[in-house]
């Protein structure tokens, strides 16, 4: 790929030579953060099973002290600066530093953050305040999203520049170890600099609590806990499926099962647009403006949730039924272009449940696998000919060898020869994909 004259991809050197030129910092400076900070990725969720990260999210009912802390946090001048100082600042540090420690060794991205954060707590009042892991935190969250800016990209893909956080963007802070900033005080949870916050817990927390986020969504308090924790397999049935997501049925497996697309955001469309309508109607800066902007996100957040929720039943369900499982490597962001599915698709949560499906069945010992879709619709089930032509109006499929079947039940068993192929099973029967949509 192209790049410029300090190693840029040319769309992206034009915000960063105006942050040159705002912090007064060099190019050869800049050139050496590149080369430190912002260089490499560390991997959120290994490839082995043995220990995985469960995330607990229970909603907290905050006193007074955590409304009055964090919106002066987000939105203070100070806090600001430090941001800016994560970031390169307005100091010469980046002159002189260098990615390797005094001991010679390299030193990892987050540790130089961590030591900048301890720097700016003790020059600046208003962060010496503040516990030095909300610092640490903050500073390692701008690191990832500058990794994600500067990363190679993949096709079409647009970068989009780091955007500050201001009051009604930045909702969240986090603490990286228990026992330093936060600990469990029976049903409640102390935080230094808050106290005891009473927490409604919607299950017991599993394994050993790491680290804590504290967000707000939708005007509401919610503490994310990570723990570690051991697998639970599930017992094993010997079954195996296909899996074909669509719209009309939201899952169709290969033995005929259909699960039914609840349409979460079309069911609450109406409900919606009353509530923005309201807000549209408000006097701007008047209270009951800002009870009506408040519905809304809140109303959102409902539909995520039923969503959410029916997934993850749906998710568990499979799993404990089935024990290898084939599903659709659909291109999803490709397929939400089309501007007369594309709220369908993105209502049907298909990317939410291929993520779930994948965690869960390697907690639980299962097998999934992503096989190409192309050619799975087209394609007898029974000898394997082509259907010409096809179009999406077309619901059911007939084959000269008989073969007489609901389109999408069709491609679920093609999905599950292709996953046999995967796991090295034969095919019992004759059919198959046509060689060339492997490569498509």
């Amino acid at each position: 790929m192209e790049t410029g004259p300090i190693g840029l991809r040319p769309d992206a050197q034009e915000p960063f030579l105006a942050l040159l030129a705002e912090t007064g910092a060099g190019q050869a400076a800049f050139v050496a953060l590149l080369q430190g900070a912002w260089v490499g990725a560390r991997s959120t969720l290994g490839a082995d099973i043995g220990v995985l990260w469960l995330e607990g999210v229970e909603r907290i009912c905050p006193p007074e002290a955590i409304c009055q802390s964090i919106p002066r946090s987000s939105t203070s001048a100070h806090w600001k600066r430090h941001l800016k100082h994560a970031a390169g600042g307005t100091t010469p540090a980046w002159k002189s530093a260098s990615p390797h420690g005094t001991s010679g060794r390299r030193v990892s991205a987050s540790t130089r953050s961590c030591g900048r954060s301890r720097t700016i707590g003790r020059g600046n009042p208003f962060a010496a305040q503040l516990h030095s892991h909300i610092l640490q935190v903050t500073t390692c969250d701008l690191d990832k999203a500058f990794r994600a800016f500067l990363r190679p990209l993949k096709g079409s893909e647009k970068p989009g520049y780091p955007r500050f956080r201001g009051r009604d963007r930045f909702d969240s802070f986090g603490l990286k170890e228990y026992g330093n900033g936060f600990r469990l005080d029976g049903r409640r949870l102390k935080v230094t600099g808050i106290g005891r916050v009473a927490v409604r817990w919607h299950r017991p927390v599993k394994g050993e609590v790491k680290t804590l986020r504290i967000r707000r969504q939708a005007g509401l308090w919610y503490a994310c806990f990570s723990c570690d924790a051991q697998p639970e397999f599930l017992p094993s049935t010997g079954a195996e499926v296909g899996i074909d997501v669509g719209i009309a049925s939201l899952l169709t497996m290969s033995d005929g099962e259909h699960t039914e697309n609840p349409r979460w955001y079309r069911s609450e469309q109406g409900r919606l647009r009353i509530q923005q309508h309201q807000v549209a109607r408000r006097k701007l800066g008047g209270a009951n403006r800002r009870k009506a902007v408040r519905a809304v996100p809140r109303q959102h957040e409902h539909v995520a949730n039923r969503r959410m929720d029916f997934l993850k039943k749906l998710v568990y369900d499979l799993i404990s039924r089935y024990d290898r499982i084939a599903v659709e490597d659909l291109q999803i962001p490709n397929m939400a272009r089309n501007p007369h599915l594309a709220k369908s698709i993105l209502d049907a949560g298909w990317g939410t449940f291929r993520m779930h499906l994948y965690f869960k069945a390697a907690w639980a010992g299962k097998t999934v696998v992503a096989v190409a879709p192309a050619y799975t619709s087209r394609t007898c089930s029974g000898c394997g000919a082509v259907f010409e032509p096809l179009t999406l109006a077309d619901r059911w499929v007939r084959c000269d060898c008989g073969l007489s079947k609901d389109r999408d039940e069709n491609a679920a068993l093609n999905l599950l020869a292709l996953g046999r192929s995967a796991w090295g099973i034969t095919w019992p029967v004759a059919a198959s994909v046509p060689q060339e949509a492997a490569g498509l």
